[in-house]
C-alpha cells in the first residue's frame, strides 16, 4: 500500500528528536530528556567505512533502499539460484511524498545479508491503472499461464481510481528471469466486486489440488481464492478476523515441525492490535487448510514480533545448497517502520534515503512447555559469514551498572544472564559517554521489553516506548541476543520465543554498551560481541 503525505524533512526529524525527550521505565530507572536536533550528516553516504567509527545512518548489514523511499517487501522467490527480492519504491519521493506511488524494485542475493540492486522491474504508471502496490510474484514452472515454462507471474493490486471502489488484482509476466515485467493487458484479472479494501494476493500452490490458490486481504476478512492458470479466479472463502484493523499482506503456507513431530499450515496478516495492546506486526494463526476455509488450532492469533515496527512481513521459502525446500523452515523479512510515523528518520537528512527492512530470519514451529505450538524466530545463519571483528568477554558479574570497554554502531550482541534474585537485567544499547542517553534491553519483573525512550526515536506520541512480553522470573535465566544497526534495534529473547523489533535514533557519537542488574546481582555470561557488515 501506499499511504501518507509530503513532509519537510529537517523539521519532521527534529520534532521526532525532541518527541524523544522522555524517561526510560522498567528495569533502567529514569534516564534525563535526550536533546532534540538534526544529526550530523554522514561523512559516507555510500555506506563504506568502519562500523565504530563512520558517522551516518545508513544501514551495514541491514537491507535499504539506495535512494528515496521503500515500503512493503514483496515475497521473495528463487530463481537460477538466487533470491530475487521485490519491493515497493518510489522514486519520487523527495519531491512528491508517500503518496507519488510505488513501483517493484529488485534486488537479488545469494546470502539474504548482502544483496545486489537490479533495478526497477515492474514501472508505475504505465498503464491506464497508474502504479503497483503490493502482490506475490511466483515461477509458473509448468506453464499454466501460457506465457512459458518458467515465466515468473506476479499478481499485484492496482487502483486506478482512489475515490471509488477502484482496487483490483492484475498480472504482469516475465520471460527474462524476473529482471523486468510486462502487463497482461490493461484490465485486472480480479474485478473489485465493490469493497473498498480489496488488496495485497499472496499466490500460493496447491499441489494437493493441482491448483493455485490466492489470498487478498479485505479489511476484517482474508479472502480465498482459485486459478487453473493464474489468469481467471473464482471465490472459495474466508476468514474472518474482528479487531486488529484493516488487514494487509496475508500469508499462507505449509510448515513441518522442528523435530519432526507434525505439519501445519499457517495463516498470517499484517494487522494493528496496539489499541488493544497488542502490536501492530504480523499476527498469525496456526491450523489447517483444506483449500478453501482455513480452520485455526486457537481463536487468539499469535505475533511474530512483539516491537513497534515489523510490518508488512513476508514469510518465503528456505533453501538448501542444492536449491531444495527445507520443509522444517521459512524464512521472514518486514519493513522496519510504522504508518503512524513513515516520514521521520534521520537517513533522509545524512542519506537521501528512507527504507530499511529488518535483518532476514529463519522461522521455525515448535512447542511450549504447555503443548502450545509456536513460531520462533532466529536471525538467518549467513551473518556468520560477515562478522567483521568479534570481542569475547566471558563471564561478568553485574550489580548497578557496569559499562563494557566497547564501542559500536552495527554488532550483535550475545549473553545468557543468571540470577538467584533480581528486580530487572539487561543491556544499554548505543549508550552516550556520560550515560543519559541508551536503549535498554532485557527483562524486569514478569515482563521482558525494550525501551528506546532515552535516545531520540520516531514516535512523537510518547506512547510507543516501550514494548513488552511475558517472562517468567523464577526461571533465573534469559537469553539474550540483540542485533544493533545505525536506525534498529532487534532482540530476540530465549531463542526467539519473542522477538521485538525497533526503529531508533542514537546520535553517532553514542556507542557505548553497559550491562545492568537492579535489585540483586546477575551473571552475564559468555558475553560476545560481533561486529557486523553486509561487505
Amino acid at each position: 500500500m501506499t499511504s501518507g503525505q509530503a513532509m519537510n524533512r529537517r523539521t519532521l526529524f527534529g520534532a521526532a528528536a525532541t518527541g524523544a525527550a522522555l524517561s526510560v521505565t522498567g528495569a533502567a530507572g529514569q534516564a534525563p530528556a535526550a536533546p532534540g536536533g538534526t544529526p550530523r550528516p554522514a561523512n559516507d553516504a555510500a555506506g563504506g567505512g568502519s562500523a565504530r567509527c563512520r558517522e551516518g545512518y545508513r544501514a551495514e548489514y541491514h537491507f535499504t533502499v539506495p535512494d528515496q523511499w521503500k515500503n512493503d517487501p514483496q515475497r521473495p522467490v528463487w530463481i537460477d539460484g538466487e533470491y530475487h527480492y521485490y519491493y515497493l519504491y518510489n522514486a519520487d519521493y523527495l519531491t512528491g511524498g508517500t503518496t507519488a506511488g510505488t513501483a517493484w524494485r529488485l534486488a537479488t542475493s545469494r546470502d539474504l545479508v548482502s544483496f545486489t540492486d537490479r533495478g526497477v522491474a515492474i514501472p508505475k504508471d504505465t498503464t491506464p491503472a497508474g502504479d503497483v502496490w503490493s502482490g506475490s510474484a511466483v515461477v509458473d514452472t509448468d506453464d499454466t499461464a501460457g506465457f512459458g515454462a518458467g515465466a515468473v507471474v506476479a499478481l499485484v493490486t492496482m487502483e486506478p481510481d482512489p475515490d471509488t471502489y477502484s482496487q483490483a488484482q492484475y498480472l504482469w509476466y516475465s520471460t527474462d528471469g524476473g529482471r523486468t515485467f510486462s502487463p497482461y493487458g490493461t484490465g485486472p484479472v480480479l474485478a473489485n466486486p465493490g469493497v473498498r479494501d480489496y488488496r495485497d494476493p499472496k499466490v500460493v500452490r496447491d499441489e494437493e489440488r493441482g491448483r493455485w490458490v490466492m489470498l487478498l486481504a479485505e479489511r476484517t476478512k482474508v479472502g480465498f481464492y482459485h486459478s487453473a492458470d493464474l489468469r481467471e479466479w473464482s471465490y472459495a472463502g474466508g476468514f474472518v478476523e474482528e479487531g486488529l484493523g484493516v488487514l494487509e499482506c496475508p500469508d499462507l503456507f505449509r510448515i513441518t515441525a522442528e523435530d519432526g513431530s507434525e505439519t501445519v499450515w499457517v495463516l498470517g496478516v499484517s494487522a494493528n492490535g496496539k489499541e488493544s495492546g497488542l502490536p501492530n506486526t504480523y499476527a498469525y494463526w496456526t491450523g489447517d487448510f483444506d483449500g478453501g476455509a482455513f480452520h485455526p488450532h486457537r481463536d487468539e492469533p499469535q505475533w511474530l514480533d512483539h516491537g513497534f515496527d515489523w510490518y508488512g512481513a513476508v514469510t518465503f521459502e528456505k533453501r538448501t545448497g542444492d536449491g531444495s525446500v527445507d520443509p522444517a523452515a521459512r524464512y521472514a523479512i518486514a519493513w522496519t517502520n510504522n504508518w503512524d510515523y513513515p516520514n521521520t528518520t534521520p537517513t533522509i537528512e545524512s542519506d537521501g534515503f528512507n527504507g530499511t527492512d529488518s535483518v532476514v530470519r529463519e522461522v521455525v514451529l515448535r512447542r511450549s512447555a504447555s503443548g502450545t505450538r509456536y513460531l520462533a524466530s532466529r536471525p538467518v545463519d549467513a551473518l556468520d559469514d560477515h562478522v567483521t571483528r568479534t570481542v569475547e568477554l566471558g563471564d561478568v558479574a553485574v550489580e548497578g551498572t557496569h559499562v563494557l570497554d566497547y564501542e559500536g554502531a552495527a554488532y550483535e550482541f550475545t549473553a545468557e544472564v543468571t540470577w538467584d534474585q533480581v528486580t530487572g537485567a539487561g543491556v544499554q544499547l548505543r549508550r552516550s559517554a556520560d550515560g543519559s542517553r541508551h536503549v535498554d534491553a532485557g527483562v524486569y519483573g514478569e515482563y521482558a521489553f525494550v525501551n528506546r525512550g532515552g535516545v531520540p526515536n520516531p514516535d512523537n506520541s510518547g506512547r510507543w516506548q516501550e514494548s513488552r512480553t511475558p517472562f517468567d522470573p523464577s526461571a533465573g535465566t534469559v537469553l539474550l541476543r540483540v542485533l544493533v544497526d545505525r536506525t534498529t534495534v532487534e532482540v530476540f529473547f530465549d531463542d526467539g520465543r519473542h522477538v521485538h523489533s525497533m526503529e531508533a535514533f542514537p546520535y553517532t557519537v553514542d556507542l557505548g554498551i553497559a550491562l545492568f542488574a537492579t535489585g540483586g546481582g546477575a551473571v552475564f555470561r559468555d558475553v560476545v560481541i560481533r561486529e557486523l557488515g553486509a561487505g
